[in-house]
């Protein structure tokens, strides 16, 4: 990092593109290294480096040669790295109220699934027999109508009959148990 000019600020200032080239060749390296140093993260310090030399740009009128202008630009490196954290730290918190909002709505699906399975199996439970084989061989076992009807010499038409009644009244059950 060579001492740069008053010549080259005052260049600068006058809106010189070269002159910007210049400044930003002979402080990129050091000014990376600089960032790199506290955040430890070379694409993030490049991003920094980047936002920076492009604040000097759009400021470039308020830059006073007469300034040093390396402590300067590290101070702009320094606030922005540190506000830079301040967003990450903050980020995290959000992530970890995100997240923990996401294991509490886990545990109340659960609970709440828990609670609809336990309903279900109640009334399950308050059909007759005969309705309560019938669903627990179509659902539980997974047969068709024609295998529940060989299987308790019943006619397929019956078995259809029985499982559509029993699911009303599990419905209607389930309704009454939702509005308590």
């Amino acid at each position: 990092m060579q001492k740069i000019s008053k010549s080259l600020l005052e260049r600068l200032r006058n809106g010189e593109c070269n002159a910007f080239d210049e400044l930003y060749e002979s402080y990129r390296i050091p000014a990376l290294r600089f960032c790199n140093s506290i955040l430890k993260d070379t694409e993030e310090s490049e991003n920094i480096i980047q936002d920076v030399f492009i604040k000097i740009w759009n400021r470039k009128n308020t830059i006073n040669p007469e300034l040093n202008f390396t402590s300067y630009l590290f101070t702009i490196i320094k606030n922005r790295v540190f506000d830079h954290l301040k967003e990450v730290k903050k980020n995290d918190v959000l992530k970890d109220k995100y997240w923990e909002k996401i294991v509490e709505s886990q545990v109340l699906d659960n609970e709440v699934q828990e609670e609809r399975f336990a309903k279900v199996k109640e009334a399950v439970d308050g059909l007759s027999e005969k309705r309560k084989k019938i669903i627990q061989l179509n659902y539980e076992e997974g047969k068709s109508y024609e295998e529940i009807a060989q299987q308790l010499n019943i006619s397929k038409n019956t078995v259809k009959n029985q499982l559509v009644k029993a699911k009303q009244v599990i419905r209607k059950q389930l309704k009454v148990a939702s509005i308590l």
